[in-house]
């Protein structure tokens, strides 16, 4: 009885967090739009330089992933101002259990991901991009386990960056953009030397980014898309680990 009482508190307390957070998301969802400009601007300067007629089919689902990892990769920044206002220490002293602060935290970053998806696949669609749903789904519940992971992680790094926020943005935009690239988002690397190939081997984030290509295109039963899911694991676990230890600290 106490084990199932603990579970349901943890639920509980985790469902509190995620709607706390995810409320000044839904009263400005302009936010969530704001943060596609960037992406939408990379679709737009990109795609027409990649050969073939089916360079959308390519591009599309790595602008989707890059769409996560700029909005996960910044949510620490939301607790930096709370950790300034002492909203974040209020948090700390309530009777919610440190890891559904992290995790209530990092699941509210499924939704914006979830926004921007749809905008992303809408505006694309009259220019010839073609969606298989089942593998799109597929896709963005990959893509939701490794929002999580990230999410935490990024809060991880604004409690370590606590009065010192431009350390924060530092490491972040230090680390965001070799991701990225490394992942062959914007720009195939298959042709590419053969360090950076290596180096692309050792980003998770690669591993997602080839899964999502293939899911999208209707591409399911594939070693490559268990290559993805895995990586969106340990992404996830790994973060969610470091971020309660770190919340625990705090």
């Amino acid at each position: 009885m106490t084990t199932v009482t603990l579970k349901t508190s943890l639920v509980t307390d985790i469902l509190t967090v995620f709607t706390r957070e995810l409320r000044p998301v839904l009263r400005n969802p302009f936010s969530v739009i704001f943060t596609m400009v960037q992406p939408l601007f990379f679709l737009a300067l990109f795609a027409p330089l990649l050969p073939g007629d089916s360079s959308l089919q390519w591009f599309v689902p790595g602008i989707v992933v890059m769409s996560c990892l700029f909005g996960a990769s910044a949510t620490g920044a939301n607790l930096l101002y709370e950790m300034q206002t002492g909203s974040h220490e209020r948090m700390l002293v309530s009777p919610l259990r440190r890891p559904a602060l992290i995790i209530g935290r990092a699941l509210k970053e499924i939704v914006p991901m979830l926004g921007q998806t749809v905008v992303l696949v809408l505006v694309t669609i009259p220019f010839g991009f073609t969606l298989n749903v089942a593998g799109a789904l597929i896709g963005l519940a990959i893509l939701a386990i490794f929002c999580v992971g990230l999410g935490a992680l990024s809060y991880t790094l604004a409690l370590a960056s606590k009065d010192h926020e431009w350390m924060f943005w530092g490491v972040q935009q230090t680390l965001l953009f070799p991701l990225l690239l490394l992942a062959g988002m914007m720009l195939p690397i298959d042709n590419g030397p053969e360090w950076l190939q290596t180096m692309a081997r050792f980003n998770p984030l690669t591993y997602v980014v080839d899964a999502e290509r293939l899911l999208f295109n209707g591409t399911i039963a594939s070693g490559t898309v268990l290559a993805g899911v895995v990586a969106a694991v340990v992404v996830a676990v790994l973060g969610l680990l470091v971020g309660t230890r770190a919340m625990r600290k705090a």
